[in-house]
Parts: C-alpha cells; sequence; structure tokens
C-alpha cells in the first residue's frame, strides 16, 4: 500500500514539475522574446486588418525599410502603432504629388502593399531627413494613418520599436516572408 502510495505522489511531482517548466518556458519566451499585439484600426489595409492578432519579435538585429513594427513611442494618439518602416536613419523621404508615389533618396520605391493611390495633396511637398537612430513609419493605407508624416507622431526612435511583426495568427505561413515575396516581385 506504501509502495502504490509514493508512485502515485512521484507521478503527481513529475507531472507537476513538467506542467511548472513548461509555464515557465513560455513565460519567459514570450518576456524576452515574442509578444502578441492587436491591430486597431484601419491604418495598415490591406495588409493587416482591424482586430489581426500578430506575433512580434523583439530579438531584431536591426530594423530595415519595409519591416512592419509595433512602436510604443509616446504620441498626439496615446497609444501604440504598428506601421511600415518606409526610411532608416541616414535616408531622405519625399512624395510626389502627382503620382502619389514615395520617394527615398531620389528614387520612387515600389510599394504594392498600399490600399490605394496616396493624395499627398494637402501639402506633401516637405522632403525628411531622417537622423540615424530614428525610423520613419507610414501605414499602408496611406489615406487614412496617422504616422511619421503627422507632428502628433513624428519620426520614432528606435529605441521605442517593440518588435518586427512576424506572423499574423491564423495565417499558414509566417507573415514577413509575404513581405518579401511582394518586395521583390
Amino acid at each position: 500500500m506504501m509502495k502504490n502510495k509514493n508512485k502515485k505522489l512521484e507521478t503527481i511531482y513529475e507531472i507537476a514539475s513538467i506542467l511548472l517548466t513548461a509555464v515557465l518556458a513560455v513565460g519567459i519566451i514570450f518576456t524576452f522574446f515574442f509578444k502578441v499585439s492587436i491591430v486597431s484600426g484601419e491604418s495598415m489595409e490591406n495588409t493587416l486588418q482591424n482586430g489581426d492578432n500578430l506575433l512580434i519579435t523583439s530579438i531584431t538585429p536591426e530594423i530595415n525599410q519595409g519591416d512592419v513594427v509595433v512602436v510604443s513611442q509616446p504620441n498626439g494618439y496615446e497609444k501604440v502603432l504598428i506601421k511600415r518602416v518606409i526610411a532608416v536613419g541616414g535616408q531622405t523621404v519625399s512624395f510626389d504629388s502627382k503620382t502619389g508615389k514615395t520617394i527615398i533618396n531620389g528614387k520612387i520605391i515600389d510599394e504594392p502593399y498600399t490600399k490605394e493611390k496616396a493624395d499627398y495633396t494637402y501639402g506633401m511637398t516637405k522632403t525628411y531627413y531622417v537622423p540615424e537612430g530614428k525610423i520613419f513609419v507610414m501605414g499602408d493605407n496611406r489615406n487614412n494613418s496617422a504616422d511619421s508624416r503627422d507632428v502628433a507622431v513624428g519620426m520614432i526612435d528606435e529605441d521605442y520599436v517593440m518588435g518586427k511583426v512576424i506572423y499574423r495568427i491564423g495565417d499558414t505561413e509566417l507573415f514577413n516572408s509575404e513581405l518579401k515575396e511582394s518586395q521583390n516581385g
């Protein structure tokens, strides 16, 4: 009888130990390496929709043009922003009001992910220089996005980037692979 009781206690201890280890491992992973964020609003349509759940990674070696990032920098809207990196430190950004195109360092960039032709007729003749350590972000729905063009948001300090979007929960493939394919071809 005592052997059975000890064996049951050992089994319970082993199961509890495995569960506790698993919970701690998941907690550490989601505290230091990954986070979940929810899209709020229409500024990233058609790439992301209001209510989409995103997995982001905070272990990014560098932020690149074209990455979709989650930003916690204080802004006039008092909310976390999910935007696309248009330019990084050392680059210039301008806009062609006739074509609705974005120009980086004097070259029009291909942006197949934008929802529609951007309306830059409301005074977007300024050229922005992005200082080192900052990024210039915009929503894919250019006509309905509070982003670096807006003084209430401005350029983003890289220290406020919470992470890059790597996966839209519910998709069957990684988010970044979709992005790279759309940018390359």
